[in-house]
């Protein structure tokens, strides 16, 4: 099996992709990365919030492990989160070792709060400019260390060999040239969905693809009922959807309404810095209810030298719009933002088929169990990365326990060539209008009948065709859908009017596995 493990196939780079990669190459494999845009595009290269560690005098892994385990609303898996947060300040002085450049004041790092934390705990790197610093300084090390990486290549699908691992198919970004991988171990880290959605803080690339893709391999996926959406993304006609780091509200920062009220005071003792979930809804609600097509987040109060000091790239960005934080309100929505679910790993990221590991956004480990805390998401992908490297240097069979609940899906081959572009538009209106911040059985069914229709006219009629960019978008929209229509209660960023509690029959995962259909090739 070792001489397998000789050369992974590490698909994205992101955070997770480039870590992986990195640490593969340092405990002596020779990892080949591929990423379908360039080097750099990715969630990660977005994040401006930063990163969670317990590196702080007052604080402890015990106590990130405490509020990762509150956000979650009961469905963390608690090893998972052990290990992400008592990992944390390691992988943080990998960071440092590769030469990341933390925010310090006097010599000491800077750690910034956010919501449904207990303590100070966010490490920065150029105030909300964290992952683009990352991805800058990862991908420098992944260059300097001679990794073979391909731009503008596509995974386009994969093949089961058994216990030889995956057969990767892979092409160049337009979709010529499909080349056969050896069979060997694939790592995906391919990153979220949250683009699907008419309203997305994520890059155009964001579309889930690596997703479908297992699932269409036969790869067990769980929890994909849960999409988190941020609250305070930039809104004014025309302009892109730029995401307003938390921190703000970490620093001070409220938000009101049109009539400028503060509406959050009522609803949850944290107010303004309660979990996401809470506070996209109180915002969303607003919204219908003032129809009024936003809220306002109000920083005036924040000493402006230290706003601007502090969030250098979000005040660049409102100067292009002519607004001034210490002086304007900011005009602001909620938009999907994360992927919770994905394909399910156990804690080294080894999946429910031989060869097949995944890890960061596009995995579900449980670490985020209903709600995401925030700043756990660039944490995840070094974290969980470092275990698959090793993972790889010395494979073991992986065990994954069964779901709590498990659905089959089926999705038959369809008819070829739809009207794509139409289709991909109409995925995002389907997902945001009845698989958004709040949910309903019939908006649900809805939304799972027209995508039905819009995969039989772009899944491909014959078994050795590759399915396009399209077809894997609507079948992940598809598979969110269905789990969210299985979830009969609201759990952390899952929120249906027709079952507004939370049920403790419900204490359990929803997995999805693809229905063995006749005549399908496995």
């Amino acid at each position: 099996m070792h001489d397998h493990a000789g050369r992974p196939l590490v698909v994205g780079t992101g955070i997770a992709g480039l870590y992986v990669a990195l640490r593969c190459r340092e405990l002596g494999l020779r990892p080949t990365l591929i990423t379908k845009s360039r080097l750099e595009e990715s969630n990660t290269r977005y994040a401006q919030g930063g990163i969670a560690s317990a590196v702080g005098p007052d604080d402890s892994p015990t106590l990130h492990l405490a509020d990762t385990l509150r956000a979650g609303a009961g469905l963390v898996d608690r090893a998972a989160a052990k290990a992400l947060t008592y990992e944390a300040p390691a992988r943080i002085a990998d960071l440092v070792r590769y030469g990341v450049p933390f925010d310090t004041i006097e010599g000491q790092v800077s750690l910034g709060r956010e919501a449904a934390h207990s303590r100070s705990r966010i490490l920065h790197a150029g105030g909300d400019a964290t992952g683009a610093s990352i991805e800058e300084t990862l991908k420098r090390r992944v260059l300097d260390a001679g990794i073979e990486v391909r731009e503008r290549t596509v995974l386009r699908g994969l093949r089961s060999t058994g216990r030889e691992g995956m057969v990767a198919l892979i092409s160049n970004d337009r979709g010529r040239n499909v080349e056969e991988t050896e069979a060997g171990p694939v790592v995906l880290a391919t990153g979220g969905a949250a683009s699907l959605y008419r309203q997305s803080t994520n890059p155009s690339v964001a579309t889930g693809e690596g997703l479908a893709i297992a699932f269409r391999v036969g790869a067990l996926l769980t929890d994909m009922e849960f999409i988190q959406f941020h609250p305070t993304v930039f809104w004014r006609e025309g302009a892109p959807r730029y995401l307003i780091t938390e921190a703000i509200r970490g620093e001070g920062a409220v938000l009101r309404n049109e009539a400028g009220e503060r509406f959050l005071v009522g609803h949850h003792r944290d107010a303004e810095l309660a979990p996401r979930d809470i506070v996209s809804r109180a915002v969303d609600r607003e919204i219908h209810r003032s129809g009024h097509p936003c809220v306002y987040l109000d920083a005036t109060a924040i000493p402006r030298d230290r706003i601007f000091a502090r969030f250098p790239s979000v005040c660049r960005f409102l100067a292009t719009y002519g607004l001034d934080p210490s002086r304007d309100w900011i005009p602001v929505t909620p938009a999907a933002h994360y992927m919770i679910g994905g394909v399910t790993t156990d804690l080294e990221g080894r999946t429910s088929l031989p060869g097949l590991y995944a890890c960061g956004e596009v995995a579900s480990t449980g670490v985020h169990g209903a709600n995401r805390l925030a700043s756990n998401s660039l944490l995840e992908g070094l974290v969980f990365g470092e275990r698959v490297a090793r993972e790889l240097v010395n494979p073991v069979a992986s065990s994954l326990p069964p779901p709590g609940r498990l659905v089959r899906f089926d999705w038959p081959p369809g008819a070829g060539r739809g009207d794509l572009p139409r289709a991909f538009d109409r995925v995002r209106d389907l997902l945001w209008d009845n698989v958004g911040i709040v949910r309903t059985g019939a908006g649900l069914r809805t939304a799972l009948e027209e995508l039905a229709e819009l995969g039989r006219s772009t899944e491909p009629s014959r078994a050795s065709e590759l399915p396009g960019p399209v077809a894997n978008a609507i079948l992940t929209a598809s598979l969110v859908s269905r789990a969210a229509l299985t979830r009969t209660e609201s759990r952390g960023a899952h929120y249906r009017s027709d079952f507004p509690l939370r049920r403790p029959t419900w204490r359990l995962h929803v997995g999805i596995l693809r229905k063995p259909s006749a005549g399908r090739r496995r």
